[in-house]
Formats: structure tokens, sequence, C-alpha cells
């Protein structure tokens, strides 16, 4: 193994050259003394400015031995290797959990920290991770850059697309152990998996109730903020729940999924078939409470 006499003052890091030792430095110096003449980036060594500079002029020097795919820096054909060895050497020292890129490492601490550093201008909103901003700023300008080739629906991310390409296939491969229904994404499975465990990991801070799924959290805090997202395109009545307009919608359709089994009878609300059921139930008692009277008039 060679010597490595040059050390760094700061983190104890040790160089076999002085060269690399005052470019390790800039580090923690932060001084960034070469900048991109194309968009004023700056970078605190020349090889990097170097390899950034690919990104500008297209040039993709370092291609992948397994799959051939190329790439314009060495460090993205390091993190692209890992998807072939499945190694990942950045593991977090909190939950265990690993990772094959130090930049997902990072992003995946704020979990644990509760730090959301990125803040969307818009709104204020805020994410633990970038890819997060990224997608949740296009429902402020409405872009879907990711299109279904069989239908041209569109959509935020690729993420959602991927999972859109099941309706087209069928294909359903989140199973359930427990029951074995099957889904086309994961999230699907998830919420199903509540069905069995009970699980409700959702509560509120207001009243404690709790819920399977964060959408039906989000819908239920809108009792205490007064927030009635969801508007009827008929009437511009409007409701904190997507359930209730669903219901009210039924006052514009005249549709009555409800129907008693006993005389058919067909209701837009489930309370109102429950209502009704009991006048059925009281006319049973009734006949009975006569049929007892009459037979004991006979004794």
């Amino acid at each position: 193994m060679g010597e490595t006499p040059f050390q760094c003052s700061v983190c104890e890091k040790a160089f076999s050259q002085s060269s690399l030792l005052i470019h390790h430095q800039t580090a923690h110096t932060e001084e960034k003394p070469f900048r991109c003449k194309e968009c004023g980036k700056a970078f605190g060594q020349g090889i990097h400015l170097t390899e950034h500079l690919r990104t500008h002029s297209g040039e993709k020097l370092y291609e992948c031995n397994e799959c051939g795919k190329a790439f314009t820096q060495s460090s993205s054909l390091i993190d692209h290797q890992r998807i072939h060895t499945r190694e990942k050497p950045y593991g977090c020292s909190e939950c265990e959990k690993a990772f094959s890129k130090s930049m997902h490492l990072t992003q995946h601490m704020h979990i644990h920290t509760g730090e959301k550093p990125y803040e969307c201008g818009e709104c204020g909103k805020a994410f633990h991770r970038s890819t997060h901003l990224t997608q949740h700023r296009r429902t402020h300008t409405g872009e879907r850059p990711y299109k279904c080739d069989a239908c041209g629906k569109a959509f935020t991310d690729t993420w959602s697309l991927s999972r859109h390409f099941f309706v087209h296939t069928g294909e359903k491969p989140y199973r359930c152990d427990e029951c074995g229904k099957a889904f086309s994404g994961p999230s699907g499975l998830i919420h199903h998996q509540r069905t069995h465990t009970g699980e409700k990991p959702y509560e509120c801070v207001e009243c404690g109730k709790a819920f399977s799924r964060s959408a039906h959290l989000i819908e239920h805090r809108g009792i205490y903020t007064g927030e009635k997202p969801h508007k009827c395109k008929e009437c511009g009545k409007a409701f904190s729940q997507s359930s209730h307009l669903t219901k009210h919608l039924r006052t514009h359709t005249g549709d009555k999924p409800y129907t008693c089994k006993q005389c058919e009878k067909a209701f837009s609300r489930n309370s109102s078939l429950m209502h009704h059921q009991k006048t059925h139930s009281t006319e049973q008692s009734y006949e009975c409470c006569n049929s007892f009277s009459e037979s004991t008039a006979l004794v």
C-alpha cells in the first residue's frame, strides 16, 4: 500500500500527493475557482468542470460494459453499474436501509430528522426529496411530460406512467398473501393489506381519529380547516370530502344505487336505505303483536 503523507487538517483524510490534498481542501473551504462559461456553474476542481462541460457538448466517454449505456461523467457510470451489481454501499445508521447513491442516503435521512429542505416557491409546501418537489411543481404548471404510447394519456412522473401501462396489459403483479387479490400498483396492495391488519397509520392531531389512507386523513382535516376543495360542476356547491360530493351529485343525476331487498325501493344514500329498512322491521313487529293478541283471544 502506498504512502499517504499529506493529511487534511479538517477531516484527517490522507493523500499521496500534495496536489490531491489541495484539491480536496476546496471541499471544506467551498472555494470554486473553475467556472463553466456556458451556464455559470462553479467547481472546486478542474476535472469536475471538464466532466460537467460534457453535459453541454453531449459527449459520453464512460460506457457500461454490461449494457452499453454511456455517461458524461465517471461518477454517473459508477452509480449506474450498481444496478447490475446490486451494490448498496451507503447504509442508514438509523434503520439499516441501504442505497446505491450517497445522494439517496442524504435525502432518506431527512425522514428521520423530519427535515424538509425542498420548498415549493408557489405554495410553500416542503418535501424530503428534490424529486418530490419537481413532481409537485407540475401540479402548478400543469406539465405532464410522460405520455402513454397506447392511449396518449400523460403523467407528471415516470412511476405513474409505468403503473398506468398495466391498464392496457391487464397485468396485476402485486398480490395479497392473505386473500390472493391482485393489484396493478404497490400502493393499491399496501392499502388493501390494511383491511386485513386493521392498521390505520394516519391519525388526526385534532381529534385522534385514524385512517388507513393519507388521502382520507387530508379530506377529514377539511372539517377543521374549513377547506372545501371538492366542487360540484353543476351548481358550484363545495365539499370538504370527495365522498360528500359523490352523494351530492346524485341529486343532479337521479342515481339511486341503494335498493331495499324487501320492497325494491331505491335510494341515493345508504343512510336513507337504512332508515327505510326500519319501517319493515316495525311492520313485522306489529304483525307479530297482532297475531299474538288474536291467538290469546281464542283461549
